[in-house]
């Protein structure tokens, strides 16, 4: 097993050398450095980017010689990868970015929607149902719109909202279908992520029912740790692997990384 997604300190990971050398003492066959990068020219953008140090559009050349380095002593392949933030908006930019920056494989994330990130639970404490019920269906309108695009190899965590007290248990079954469906029709594949999967939540990106839909759509899936502390690695992917044992998912890889 290949864990794709782990960051590094190229975004808000920890050293590079760090997460390769955690990764070499476990038996995964591969890892892939996926850090964050949003290529929006929109004010709230900028300011998220310059907040977070999320700055990999101006970096990669950098950490591709980095990589090019710890490659040399891991006894793994280590995959130059990004983690694309996706905004229907920023198709071009996204598209003309990683074309020009040419990474092993690409993942893309919905992780805002109406100016919100989905993942800060202050942001919608305060709002009525409806309104919540809303903000989901824009997230999974958004992710179909992601997949459609057909400009990353894998959609990473792609059920974020269930990480989100007010809006987890908001998605339905139409949801889940609808997201299914654009997959079936598409090179991207949806990941198995295990970022939250072993915290007091127990939350495994896609959720059993949407794993379920995904099963029916006969749609495979890839892996991702999500790590962002070298400590992380192992347990998560231990945990990967004995949930991929259990389950009845189909596990491949990129086309990008088969070719």
């Amino acid at each position: 097993m290949k864990d794709l997604h782990v960051h590094s300190n190229y975004s808000d990971g920890s050293f590079l050398r760090r997460m390769v050398r955690a990764a070499d003492e476990t038996p995964l066959e591969g890892i892939g450095i996926a850090d964050h990068c949003n290529v929006a020219e929109r004010e709230s953008a900028a300011a998220m980017r310059n907040l977070h140090g999320f700055n990999l559009d101006l970096t990669y050349e950098r950490r591709r010689q980095a990589i090019e380095r710890v490659r040399e002593t891991a006894s793994i392949p280590v995959y130059d990868a990004v983690e694309m933030d996706y905004d229907p908006r920023d198709e071009a930019a996204i598209e003309a970015f990683l074309a020009e920056a040419d990474f092993d494989y690409s993942l893309g994330s919905v992780h805002a929607v109406a100016g919100k990130n989905v993942q800060v639970p202050s942001l919608f404490d305060d709002l009525p149902a409806d309104e919540l019920n809303a903000v989901v269906d824009e997230y999974f309108e958004t992710l179909v719109s992601l997949i459609e695009s057909e400009l990353f190899d894998i959609a990473a965590h792609v059920d974020l909202v269930e990480r989100t007290p007010p809006l987890r248990g908001r998605a339905t079954t139409d949801h889940y279908r609808q997201v299914a469906r654009a997959f079936a029709n598409s090179r991207t594949i949806p990941e198995l992520n295990a970022g939250r999967a072993l915290t007091d939540a127990e939350i495994v990106h896609p959720a059993p029912e949407f794993s379920r839909t995904l099963r029916e759509f006969d749609v495979p899936i890839t892996v991702g740790t999500d790590s962002h502390q070298p400590a992380e690695i192992g347990d998560r992917a231990a945990f990967l692997e004995e949930f991929i044992a259990e389950s009845e998912l189909e596990l491949v890889e990129p086309a990008a990384l088969r070719e």
